[in-house]
């Protein structure tokens, strides 16, 4: 019975020693603090990225604005430069056609007074005698 009452106060002893929580406890709080200042500087490193990406997009986008109002002038000014095109091809088209128009009543009234001298005067025709019967 010594034995089993030796034994039972032996593991008491034992139990309460492993029982019982390290003394460090101060050290955990600071390596709590230094993760917490990590994962800030983490946050803070991301916002920072997240913003220069904005930027950078927003850049992107005002750059690509600008080319497109370029472009789009510049189809306006090529539709512009058609328009025109047209219009003064159609001003020297009517322009040929008076000038055509003008030639063309020049030489008729020319044609005509040659056309008179040219013909001989006409004998007054004379009316057949009637006939006797």
């Amino acid at each position: 019975m010594t034995k089993t009452i030796a034994t039972l106060i032996a593991g008491l002893f034992a139990t309460a020693a492993f029982a019982q929580t390290p003394a460090p406890a101060a050290s955990p709080v600071p390596a709590a603090k230094a993760e917490a200042k990590a994962v800030k500087a983490e946050a803070k490193e991301t916002k920072e990225v997240v913003k220069a990406e904005a930027k950078e997009n927003k850049e992107v986008v005002k750059a690509e604005g600008k080319e497109a109002k370029a472009v789009a002038g510049a189809h306006a000014d090529v539709a512009s430069a058609k328009a025109d095109a047209k219009v003064e091809k159609a001003k020297a088209h009517e322009k040929s056609a008076k000038t055509k128009a003008k030639a063309h009543t020049k030489a008729a009234k020319e044609v005509k007074p040659a056309e008179t001298a040219a013909v001989p005067a006409a004998a007054p025709a004379v009316a057949p005698a009637p006939a006797a019967k």
